[in-house]
């Protein structure tokens, strides 16, 4: 098991950037899967990134060139870099783990997977 717990939230301008950290507590964090998911009121939870327990990576066309993502597996944190922040990106954000092994687009896909989320962060693009 692991618990999760977001970071790194608030409010920025149009264009700027924020980093966001999950933290993660709890046993075998490396062998996680872990995602970045946002939502805004009354729309599906989007995945937006995720890297895989082998460090590979997989983007949602919107955030493609804008996200990074990445992760410490000695700090047992996952990260998600943003530039570029744009109004479209206003969200809470979530850090997800999951177990399963899926493709890279299911993983995006797939919220219903993971097992483990973070409370959830607030992004605001102004």
């Amino acid at each position: 098991h692991v618990q999760l717990v977001e970071s790194g939230g608030g409010s920025v301008q149009t264009g700027g950037s924020l980093r966001l950290s999950c933290a993660a507590s709890g046993e075998g964090f490396g062998r996680y899967c872990m995602a970045w998911f946002r939502q805004v009121p009354g729309k599906d939870r989007e995945g937006i990134a995720v890297i895989d327990k082998d460090g590979r990576t997989n983007y949602a066309d919107p955030v493609t060139g804008r996200f990074t993502v990445s992760k410490d597996l000695a700090k047992k944190t996952l990260y998600l870099q943003m530039n570029s922040l744009t109004l479209e990106d206003t969200a809470v954000y979530y850090c997800a783990a999951t177990l399963r092994p899926m493709t890279h687009d299911d993983y995006l896909r797939a919220d219903w997977e993971y097992n483990y989320w973070g409370q959830g962060t607030q992004v605001t693009v102004s």
